[in-house]
Parts: C-alpha cells; structure tokens; sequence
C-alpha cells in the first residue's frame, strides 16, 4: 500500500481493486490519471500514463523520498521501482533489469531518462571523479543517441526508431563502473523517406538549423531543410524539438563522452555527405545513365575523403565477379542507379549509428575487472525498445517491431507467472492456475523454423532467379493458411480491408494488424553493393575506413551471401530475451492516454485497447491468484502492530509470525489469509483497507502521544542542558576570579620592597564580575601607595605637599608650569632675604593686623602688580590670611589699602600661559585683577600655581561642606577656563 494517497486518488495498486474487471480497472486508471497521479502499481509493475506535460515529481526531494524506501512505503513512482532494482541488486549480488514496454508516444524514452539520473544520483555518495566520469557518459550518451536514432512521427514527437538495452555495472559498493548499449533494428529507411507529416531522425535538422555558419559552408549545407531530398517532407512538420538548442547539447555532450574533435567533425562530415546523396541525380542518355551536377558528387567525395571519379562510378556502375573470375563492370539503370544511392545513403547512416553506439561503448566498458580483488561486478539492464506499432501502412519495419514486443510480451507472461509460482512454492502456499493469453503461437507463427514467415522471407531471399514480394506472399498463403493467427485477401476473399497480392494480416497479442508485403524482400535482403563497401574502405578518414571493415575484400573474395535482416534481427532479439531472462526483472509498462497529445483528454476506447495487448488485466490476476496481497512478517508488524493491543509497542511472543497471528485474530480475518513461510497472505483488498483504516485513526493519536513523550524529552534535555550550562558558568566564574585574585597576588607580591611601591606593576584585566572590585582594589592600592609616599614626608613639609597636590588636582594639567618643581614658601613677603628692612616692615603691619582682626595663619603672601580697568599698573602686595585678603602699599610702610573678608571671594581665575596674571572674584562682583610677576621676582619663579594651591587647600581643611563643590568645579571639565570658584 503507498502512503499519503487517499481514496479520492483511486486505488495506488490495481491488485487492491474491489473486483477485477475491465471496467473497474479502466475507472481506476482514468480517475488517478484526472488526478495527476500518472503512476499506478500492479505488484511490483508501474504502469505509467504519458501526462503530455511537466510534471513537479522527479526534483532532488522526490529522490531523496524514495532512496532506501520500500514499495509500498511511498505513492507509485518510477523512482521507487528503480530503487527497488537497485536494492535487490546491491543486497543480495543478483543481476536486475528493467524493462520499459508500450506503444509509441506513451513515454518510455522519457521513463528511461528518468530511471537512468535516478540510479546516477542515488550512486557514488563520495564524489569519487572516476565514478562521476563513468556517470556522466551514461547520461550524456541518452542525448546523443536520441539525436542519431529518434525522430518525430504522427504518433510521437520524439520517437525512438531503434531499440536500446543498456547493462549498467556496478561494482561491490554498488558505484557504477561501467556499461554497454545493445542498439537493435535502426529504422534506416526514414533516411531515404518518410511518412507525411512526419520527419527523418533529429541529427540531420539540428546540423542544418543549429550549425554556425562557418561550420555549414565548410560542408557544403544550407540551414533550409526543404533544399535537400532526404529531409524535404519533414522540413516543415511541426516538432516540439528545438534543432538548435539541441544541436549545442549534442556536440558538449560527444565532448563530455570523449569523442575528439577529429571524430566529432567525421560524424557531421557523414551526416552532410548523405544529405548531398539525395540530391545527386541521374539522367539517361540512350542506354547509359549519367549524373547530372557534378559539383554534388565533388562535395561528397570531399566530405568522404575519397575520389570523385570513385564516387561518379560506385554510384553509376556496379563490379560483378563471374563464376569464371573474370571481373567486370555493369551499368546502371536509372532505376538502379537510385536505387543503390539510396541504399548506400541508408548503410552510410546504419554504420555511423552503429559506429558512434561501439564508440560509447569503447568508453564505458569496464576493463580489466578482476573480481578477485574488486568483488562480484553486478548488472542492472534498462530495456528501452520500440512499442507495438500500427500504422496506415506497415511494412518490414512494424513487421519486425511487432515481433520484438511479442517476445517480450512472452517473456514478461512467462516471468510473472514463474514468479508467482515461485513465491507460493517457497512459502509453501497452494497454487491456484490462472488462464492468461498465451502468445508463444504468435512468437511462433513468426520464428518457427521452416515454418515461420521469417523462414519464408529467407527462403524467397536465397531462391535463385526472378521472386518477387507477391511470390513470397502466395508462398506464405499456402504454409500459413491453417495458422488461426494468420490470414489475408487471398484466404478471406471477402475481407476488403486487405488486397490482393499487397496484405497479409496478423492477429497479435496487442491486435490485429494488416501488412503490406511491397518491399519486404529488398528490405530483408538489404543489398548493398560491394563498390561502396570498397570505396568507404578506401576513404582517407580513419573513421569511414574502420566503419567498413568488409570493405577490405575484393570482389573476387565475397563469395558469402550476408545475412538477411530478419535473420540477424531475430538473432539479436533471442539473445536480448536470454539476457533478461537470466536476471531478476522489473517492470514499466507505458500507456498512452490519447493521439491528440493532450495533458486532459482520456481516451477510453485506446486505453481498453493498451490495457488488454499489454496484459495488465491478466497480471493483476496473477498477482491476485487467491491472494491479492502478502508481506514479510517482520514489515506486517511493523505497519500494523499498533492496531492490537498485544503488540504495541513491541509483543513479547516467541516469533514474528505469532504476533502477525494475534493481529489478524484480534480483528476475526482468520479465513481471509493465509501463512506462508516468511510472508502474509491476504486474499481480499478488504481486510487490508480494514487494516489501514484502523491504522489511519490511530496514527494521529500515536503521533500525539509520540509529540507529548518527545516534547517532554526534549524539555527535560533543554533543562539539563541549561542547569549543566549555568553549573559550567559558576565554575568558570569562580575559576576566573580565584584566577583574578592568585594573578593579583603573585604581581603585588613585593610592592613592600619596591622603590616605587607597585606603582610600575601592572594590573591585570580583570573579568566582568570583578570590574567594581578591581576599581575599588587600584583605589586602595593607590591610598596604600600614597600613604607609603606620605609618610616618609617631614611633618614641616605636608603643608607645602598638601598645597601642591591641590594645585594639581585642580590645574589638572592645563598650566604648563605653575612652580611644582620649587620649594613653596607661602609668605614672601615675610621671609625677603634681599631686602632684611622691607622684611622687617611687613612682619611688623602683619602683626597689628593679627591683633586687630585676630587671623589664625598666613595662607599667602607676596609682591604684585595690581591692573586696573585703565590698563595702568601699580606695585602692590598681597597678603592673604584665613580670614581676610588684604591688599597693601609697599611704598607706604605695607598700609592696608584694601580689605576683603576671605569668605567673599567666589571665585579665582588664572590664564594657561606662562604669565602670571590671577583674578579674584567676589560675590560683589569687585573682582581684583592682578600679576604676581614683580620685578625682584626670579624671572622662571611661577607663583600662581603656589597660590591657586594654598587658597584651595585651605578651603578644602577649613571649609568641608564646601570641598565637594570645589573640586566639582576644578574638575578637567571646567579646567579649560581655569575658573575655580571658592
């Protein structure tokens, strides 16, 4: 049974039809065919229906959906029964084919194509160059042989006028290694003419309308088909072909195959040279006939490398041995003379067909194969041959075509019954017989010896003397008159379907079909006159000369008549049957749905007629012989062991098959099965619809208990994953900071001992968890340093320590110079060393002013030059205590000027230069502006950062409520301006 199909889809396997009639089986083909589904099952037979479109099921997912899987565990599909080759193959060592059988246009070509990039893609997963090369001429090798031996008829536009049995090697691994193509009966009379509306093989259009320019002058050809005899009727018949794409894919495909250049341009050289054969005519002139045109035989001796007098005389005349030996020449009639130029134009194309299928084979066949070391070398055959044919006119052609299929047809009974029988012996099952159509006297009426036609058409061939078409007609009357099978207007004179002298009409498998014995003989006899054999022999082209090997002979040499066609056909086919016979086979059986070519129309009438010549009916009642299903015990329990509560999940029975009998027992289908030794038996689709419908409702269920019991796992995996993650970041955490910490300590070991305490010692980077810590941990290392610096300072030192520090937190680094590397006195004024009685005079006003306004210290106090708004200059000095800023007059025994209570300043700027003007600012906006610069003063003795870091250190000791807002407004920020407010 194939998964995801519902009913509304029809049945997937014929062998599951409710009764097995023509009628129901036509209903199910029809409906599934309406539905899009184009593949049906009988068994393990795919019968296809040509869609006549596109279809979206053959990409890389359907591949992928079908590699590995059972029958039955997909919708019926190509893809599934070339899996199934392909597994039998691989599993257990055994050659397999396919076999692709139907009518021409139901699409067996394309199901080859199909088959053959299934098997390609599904093959050598390593990629190995060899095995990819082996790949693709196998695949490349369909183009071409499609362009030299398809062609479009009435029926098909791409029709396969030969047949192709590809072998596949596989090695041990299954990996293809190699290959061989069988070409059978190549229809090269389409080469010389063809039916109305119908057109000569592909190669030869897509040389005229896809070849460059350069390339057609170089052979003498023009892109018009109609120019040329042998392509006039097919050059205005409609194709879905495109010539000129098709023609650039034929040539990159004989480059990946291997084909050289040298040979690439012979094929065309070939190709050219017979298009110039069907414009050669003759003409008489009394009893000699002579060609007309010159230049076209020049042409073709050109393309052929040969002499142009050679090729004037093969074609006019013809060398004769007599039984004497003497040699002589014989003209040509006209008639004759046609004749023969189309007979070599036809062997020209056989040869060439023939020569590319050896060449291709030169290249994929494995070669030095030994199986000792490289395993068993296994086979899978793909049969693509031409379909059962009936035509307005059928001639040897349909004749031979039609035999082929009846031997296939034979095999494929022969096989499915010996199949089935098989199957019931070794699973001990009893066999019911099936009446079938047997068509051996068909294969017989035609291939029997002495008795068969073909056997007549050899006998006339071989009778001396004058036997004509109509003679081996009356020849076939009287041996075949008794034949139920064969009849013709001689034997039923009253059937007017057929005339006299003209038909023979045989009753196939697939139908009756009428014959026309004109040209029979000539066809089987297939003479070709030795001179042309010669002259190509002869040729300067390498690959002319090894295509005519018998040309090697001289005519006193050739003493055997060559087989005739049919002979070597039936031949080939007999071997053909053999070789499938001894492999394992597989089955596409190809219906066409209707002649119109329509992806819509159902043509029930020429379905019913497929249907019965090819037998379907016949093999669903075989395959239905008392029981119309059976499976393995282990895949039975598998599908359906939920459906019985003895073994779901998993049965505790002792065997497989005591399991299988508790499930059929629980749902009372005793008497509808029976047991084999390793399979179920089911008689009736009934009780595997049952089944599966049970199946059906119970599968969304298991699939919710499945979900809930796999989303549980899933959550419970994700939680201890997480805690497993979290318990993994704890550690590393604590690792990185024990890591921290170890790091911190062995570089900070010694900072006690160091000159510079740990200042040069490098912190390491801390990790994230840290960063506050590692702040706070400088922070105090730098305290502790700091404190290491401070203590070794004298006591008399920290005030002049403390000032500068304030300078420079709050200069931040905008003075260049603003005295740091001086000694800071603070009270110039009082400790003037160059003048004693000035000295004396200031100590003297700054006593008074003590006593009188009662200041705790001197903060500072120097020479300056005071600027007014004028610009003008007057020397003063400034004297600042704890509690007042004073403002004096040197010149005046130090005489108070000006007095500011030192709570009234807000504020004091300086500039970032080398001067050393400072304003003070006070909250009456009475700012004093002035330059500590004075002429006694050193000229490099900078005072105004020894000033800015007594007036702020003071205010951050005396003042604390106020130190926060200070250095808030010192900060670099606002250092720019350097404005300090107070």
């Amino acid at each position: 049974m194939a998964e995801l199909e519902g009913l509304e889809f029809g049945k997937s396997d014929f062998v599951l039809l409710d009764e097995v009639t023509m009628e129901q089986f036509m209903e199910n083909l029809k409906l599934r065919f309406e539905k899009g589904r184009i593949y049906t099952y009988i068994g393990e037979v795919v019968v296809s229906v040509n869609p006549y479109r596109q279809m979206d099921i053959y990409g890389k997912d359907a591949i992928d959906a079908y590699r590995g899987r059972e029958l039955y565990e997909n919708p019926p599909h190509l893809y599934a029964v070339s899996d199934a080759a392909y597994k039998a193959m691989k599993r257990r060592a055994k050659d397999t084919c396919i076999v692709i059988s139907g009518e021409s246009g139901a699409g067996k070509t394309e199901a080859s194509k199909y088959i053959m990039q299934y098997i390609a893609a599904i093959t050598n997963p390593s990629q190995r160059a060899e095995v990819e090369s082996v790949k693709n001429v196998l695949l490349k090798s369909n183009c071409v042989l499609e362009a030299f031996g398809n062609a479009k008829t009435n029926r098909n536009d791409n029709s396969s006028r030969f047949g192709k049995y590809m072998d596949i090697n596989f090695n041990f691994n299954g990996d293809p290694t190699g290959g061989h193509i069988n070409n059978y009966l190549l229809e090269k009379s389409r080469v010389v003419q063809q039916q109305e509306g119908e057109r000569n093989f592909h190669s030869f259009y897509q040389l005229l309308r896809g070849g460059s320019e350069e390339t057609l002058k170089s052979l003498h050809l023009q892109n018009d088909a109609a120019l040329y005899t042998y392509t006039r009727e097919g050059a205005a018949a409609a194709t879905s072909n495109n010539d000129r794409s098709s023609h650039k894919a034929v040539m990159s495909a004989l480059e990946v195959i291997g084909f050289s250049k040298e040979e690439i341009t012979s094929i065309y050289q070939i190709l050219a040279a017979i298009l110039l054969l069907g414009n050669v005519e003759f003409g008489s002139e009394g009893e000699s006939v002579q060609i007309l045109g010159q230049d076209t035989v020049n042409h073709i001796s050109e393309l052929t490398t040969t002499d142009p007098e050679s090729v004037a005389k093969g074609l006019l005349f013809r060398t004769v041995a007599t039984g004497g030996g003497e040699v002589i020449e014989k003209g040509h009639t006209e008639k004759d003379a046609c004749f023969g130029r189309d007979a070599f134009a036809k062997a020209l194309y056989e040869r060439l067909f023939g020569w590319i299928v050896s060449r291709i084979n030169s290249i994929i066949e494995v070669k030095n194969y030994n199986p000792v070391l490289h395993g068993k070398n296994t086979v899978i055959g793909v049969l693509d041959i031409y379909g059962f044919e009936i035509f307005d006119n059928n001639s040897f052609e349909q004749f031979c075509i039609n035999y082929c299929n009846e031997k296939l047809q034979q095999l494929f009974i022969e096989l499915i019954l010996q199949q089935e029988q098989e199957e019931y012996q070794r699973e001990g099952i009893t066999w019911q017989h099936i009446d079938y159509f047997n068509n051996q006297i068909i294969v017989d009426l035609v291939e029997q010896q002495h008795k068969g036609i073909l056997s007549i058409l050899d006998e006339a061939c071989l009778t001396v003397g004058k036997v004509t078409d109509t003679v081996c007609l009356d020849s076939m009357d009287t041996k075949l008159a008794q034949h139920p099978h064969y009849t013709s207007r001689k034997l039923s004179p009253t059937d007017k379907t057929m005339d006299f002298q003209k038909h023979f009409r045989i009753r196939h498998y697939a139908g009756d079909v009428t014959y026309s014995v004109e040209g029979f003989l000539d066809k089987n006899k297939d003479l070709l006159f030795q001179d042309f054999k010669r002259l190509m022999y002869n040729s300067s082209n390498p690959v002319l000369k090894e295509m005519w090997p018998d040309g090697q002979l001289s005519i006193t040499e050739v003493t055997k008549r060559p087989l005739t066609a049919a002979t070597l056909f039936k031949t080939s086919i007999v071997a053909l049957v053999d070789k499938l016979a001894c492999k394992e086979p597989y089955y596409v059986r190809c219906i066409k749905p209707n002649e119109m070519k329509s992806p819509v129309l159902f043509d029930d009438a020429r379905c019913q007629h497929q249907v019965a010549y090819l037998g379907l009916l016949e093999n669903v009642m075989v395959r239905r012989a008392g029981f119309a299903y059976r499976q393995q015990y282990p895949r039975f329990l598998q599908r359906y062991k939920m459906t019985c509560e003895y073994t779901w999940p998993n049965h505790l029975m002792a065997t497989d098959r005591e399991a299988v009998e508790a499930i059929i027992t629980q749902h009372g289908f005793q008497g509808d099965v029976a047991y084999g030794q390793t399979k179920l038996f089911v008689r009736t689709p009934r009780t595997l619809f049952t089944l599966e419908q049970e199946r059906a409702t119970l599968v969304p269920i298991l699939v919710l208990f499945l979900q809930k019991v796999w989303r549980g796992a899933l959550a419970r995996l994700r939680c201890r994953r997480m805690r497993a993650i979290y318990t993994i970041m704890g550690c590393y955490k604590r690792y990185k900071v024990k890591a921290h910490f170890w790091e911190v300590e062995r570089r900070f070991a010694s900072v006690r001992t160091m000159p510079d305490y740990g200042k040069s010692v490098e912190w390491p980077a801390p990790p994230a968890a840290l960063a506050q810590f590692h702040s706070i941990t400088t922070m105090l290392h730098r305290r502790w340093w700091a404190r290491q610096i401070v203590k070794n300072i004298p006591p008399s030192d920290m005030l002049e320590v403390r000032a500068k520090v304030a300078a420079l937190t709050s200069l931040s680094g905008e003075r260049k110079d603003w005295g740091v590397g001086r000694a800071w006195e603070r009270d110039y004024l009082s400790n003037a060393r160059d003048s004693p009685h000035t000295s004396a005079a200031f100590i003297r006003v700054s006593k008074e002013l003590k006593n009188k306004d009662g200041y705790g210290q001197v903060v500072f106090s120097a020479f300056c030059r005071k600027m007014n708004r004028f610009n003008k200059s007057t020397d003063r000095a400034l004297f600042v205590t704890d509690k007042f800023v004073y403002k004096l007059e040197p010149k005046k025994q130090y005489k108070v000027l000006k007095r500011l209570p030192l709570d009234s300043f807000t504020g004091l700027s300086v500039t970032s230069g080398a001067d050393q003007m400072v304003a003070l600012h006070t909250s009456s906006q009475d700012d004093v502006l002035l330059c500590l610069q004075q002429g006694e003063l050193c000229p490099n003795q900078d005072r105004v950062g020894e000033l800015v870091g007594a007036l702020v250190d003071h205010f951050i000791r005396s003042v604390p409520a106020h130190s926060a807002s200070l250095h808030s407004l010192a900060s670099p920020e606002n250092a720019s301006r350097c404005c300090f407010y107070l």
